[in-house]
């Protein structure tokens, strides 16, 4: 079946005699079981819930893997796969969510994991890397999985775009498991497990939520070895999506196509409007044909998304048009139906290297309205008297 028709058609409730074409909340704690002597498939909804189960087996197959797990929150996800993973290395994108680099730097590497930032865009600079690594005997041939890469492409916010096959084959020519972000763009425009990958990660809370209702994230693989151990960690730890939130990102998930499709062209309308406009800096949009890695999105995805960032020049004025931006809420978050506006260097990545997100950069994220009404805003606000021009159009 076509992709909008598998996301509009499932079993909603296995096995229920009823046959309710939504998958009903299962709100409870406990399962009564049949026997003091064993569990049957249900026991607590800690360790396994129907309405989790539906949810979890719809991000698997969306995504073409083996394996779904839903988890309270996308850093969650991605916490509970590391350690399902044990490697002696990680290496990760230069330009990730703020939250990712927070959890790796903080979290994770006094733990005596070796972690190492490399521009993933750059296949020379991967290979490097990866053989920088083994020099240190760091990554060793022939004994299995040595470590992890992670990337986001589209990244956050600077939407650079990685070569997911490519980078693949280095990954495994290393012993190593690549595992990549999706969340910019969703299972809608991009299945990087098609495209070599051995792990997707997104939080839920954006694209496949939808709403701003939710707060959830997701793994998807088909690697036997990591789904056991994933599974393993979500019931030991408790960190498991509960049923009503399970419930919710089901009921987002059914809109998916049709959001994404009216987001990703409007998106596509407010960029080229932008690459127009004066005092506008270099505008980041996977569309645009300007942008480094256009030929390789339109090579692995469906799609463009509908994140933007751009610069202006200066701090003040891209805080002047967050600010005085009527259509555009100011929030962290995106892929929801409302369009939203950030300064990543301070908000969402302000847990990152400096040196890494431009102070100047402003991060938009396109919903349901009509585009000509978000253009007309930003053209208001880009052009108000007290916002001053920067002295040149600067494309760096």
């Amino acid at each position: 079946m076509y992709l909008d028709t598998r996301i509009a058609r499932f079993d909603a409730a296995p096995g229920d005699r009823y046959r309710p074409t939504s998958t009903p909340i299962y709100q409870t704690a406990t399962f009564e079981q049949e026997s003091s002597l064993g569990f049957g498939e249900y026991d607590y909804s800690r360790s396994g819930n129907p309405t989790r189960t539906v949810l979890e087996e719809r991000l698997a197959e969306l995504e073409g893997g083996r394996f779904g797990f839903a988890f309270s929150s996308g850093v969650g996800a991605l916490s509970a796969l590391l350690r399902a993973s044990t490697p002696r290395w990680i290496l990760i994108g230069a330009d990730l969510y703020g939250g990712t680099t927070r959890l790796l730097e903080r979290v994770v590497r006094p733990l005596g994991i070796k972690i190492c930032s490399v521009d993933t865009t750059d296949l020379a600079a991967v290979k490097g890397a990866l053989a920088s690594l083994q020099r240190e005997r760091v990554l060793r041939r022939g004994e299995g999985t040595a470590g992890l890469v992670l990337l986001e492409t589209p990244s956050n916010p600077l939407l650079r775009v990685t070569d997911i096959e490519a980078v693949a084959r280095l990954v495994h020519d290393a012993c190593g498991k690549l595992c990549v972000d999706n969340t910019a763009l969703s299972p809608y425009l991009q299945n990087p497990l098609a495209l070599g990958a051995d792990v997707v990660v997104h939080s839920a809370t954006k694209h496949l939520g939808g709403h701003g209702d939710v707060t959830a994230g997701a793994i998807v693989t088909s690697d036997a070895e990591i789904a056991e151990a994933v599974r393993f960690l979500q019931n030991a730890e408790g960190s498991a999506l509960a049923p009503f939130d399970s419930w919710l990102l089901l009921r987002g998930m059914k809109t998916l196509g049709v959001r994404v499709v009216h987001e990703s062209r409007s998106a596509m309308e407010v960029a080229t409007f932008l690459e127009g406009e004066l005092g506008v800096g270099w505008v980041h949009y996977p569309g645009l044909k300007s942008t480094p890695g256009y030929e390789v999105q339109v090579r692995q995805a469906r799609g463009f998304g509908q994140l933007i960032s751009f610069r202006t020049g200066d701090l003040k004025r891209s805080q002047l048009v967050a600010e005085g931006a009527k259509l555009f809420h100011i929030a962290v978050s995106f892929g929801s139906t409302n369009s939203t506006i950030s300064l990543p260097c301070r908000m969402s990545h302000a847990s990152a290297p400096n040196e890494l997100i431009p102070a100047d950069l402003v991060r938009i994220s396109i919903g349901l309205e009509d585009p000509r009404d978000l253009i007309e805003d930003l053209r208001r606000v880009l052009r108000r008297r007290d916002s001053p021009l920067p002295k040149a159009n600067s494309k760096s």
